[in-house]
């Protein structure tokens, strides 16, 4: 508890450093290699047909991606760790405790 008489300390929080990294309004990362699948995908097939289909997966995906940043700017980090957890643990104090 505060003394009386005596100010809290007020620190501030800059907005750049807290906030998720993002490009386009979606993760960065999932941008990033969604862009370079659909490249590939434009650049190896080289027809007219590839390039309307490139950019159409290019647009919905992004839309994808940026309704889920809209829901969870996390949520690809948050997803990963879910992933590396077991289904169930057991209940001791360590993995290697005997029963």
């Amino acid at each position: 508890m505060a003394e009386p008489g005596v100010p809290l300390a007020c620190s501030r929080i800059h907005r750049a450093l807290s906030r998720p990294n993002h490009l386009m309004g979606a993760d960065r990362e999932l941008v990033l290699l969604t862009g370079l699948a659909t490249v590939i995908l434009i650049f190896v097939v080289l027809t007219w047909f590839s390039v309307l289909f490139g950019m159409a997966i290019w647009i919905a995906v992004i839309g994808v991606l940026r309704m889920m940043a809209k829901a969870d700017p996390m949520m690809r980090q948050v997803y990963l760790r879910h992933v590396g957890y077991r289904r169930s643990y057991r209940p001791t104090s360590s993995p290697w405790r005997r029963y």
